[in-house]
């Protein structure tokens, strides 16, 4: 066990400058914005700030009657706010892991739970499946982030991304499924051969079919879990 004197332990956790850009992981499970404009987060992630920084809920109609009727649909799950300012704002989310996506003119999905935070120049908008409302508790929702600028998501422990080619389609558990290419359109399908391994009592399991070119990424862990259907 470790044992530090009190110069010892500061030195050794200190924030450091790492000269990465505007996202830098201080910690694997800590994000810190190097902010100077405007960025987006998830609502009630910030944990610490220095600086002059303020902080936001978004309006209700601030991006639109559209996604505020898909947000009335889909919950709170991706209510965000805004950071506007000069200073370091550092986030974390129930000390799930960070990772940091820099967007080149690309489209990414990703998971409702599982976005962090992105730069104001990235677009974004909500998708649901529908198919699965009701089969799952709160549905299944994402969101598509596209354009130039950094994105953070978070994942239960270490993610792992699939490719998907042609010839090699990708079944993933939904509530494993943390994000995809933005190219890549998912089915939903049951299969009730894998009845036994599922606590459903419906007796089907619910997976997402990746068909084309492009990857997924999957976290070792369910993040929602199952509900029985009502009828």
């Amino acid at each position: 066990m470790a044992r530090y004197s009190i110069e010892e332990f500061v030195s050794n956790t200190g924030q450091k400058d790492l000269g990465q850009g505007k996202f830098e992981l201080e910690r694997d499970r800590m994000l810190e914005i190097n902010l100077n404009g405007r960025v987006w987060m998830k609502k009630g992630v910030m944990v610490a700030y220095l600086g002059d920084v303020k902080f936001t809920r978004e309006g209700v109609l601030e991006h639109g009657l559209g996604k505020l009727m898909k947000k009335a649909v889909t919950g709170e799950g991706v209510s965000l706010t805004k950071a506007e300012g000069s200073g370091k704002v550092y986030l974390a989310d129930s000390g799930k892991k960070i990772s940091i996506i820099n967007l080149n003119n690309q489209s990414i999905y990703v998971n409702g739970n599982d976005l962090l935070a992105f730069e104001e120049s990235i677009s974004w908008d909500i998708k649901m499946m529908r198919k699965v409302a009701g089969m799952m508790s709160g549905g299944l929702f994402n969101v598509k982030l596209e354009g130039t600028g950094m994105i953070a998501i978070t994942t239960h422990y270490d993610p792992l991304t699939l490719m998907v080619t042609k010839d090699r389609p990708v079944f993933t558990d939904p509530n494993a499924t943390v994000a995809w290419s933005g190219n890549l359109m998912p089915d939903l399908k049951t299969d009730i051969s894998l009845k036994t391994f599922v606590g459903r009592s419906s007796g089907e399991s619910i997976q997402m079919a990746f068909n084309g070119e492009g990857f997924v990424v999957i976290q070792p862990f369910e993040e929602i879990p199952y509900v029985t259907p009502v009828a």
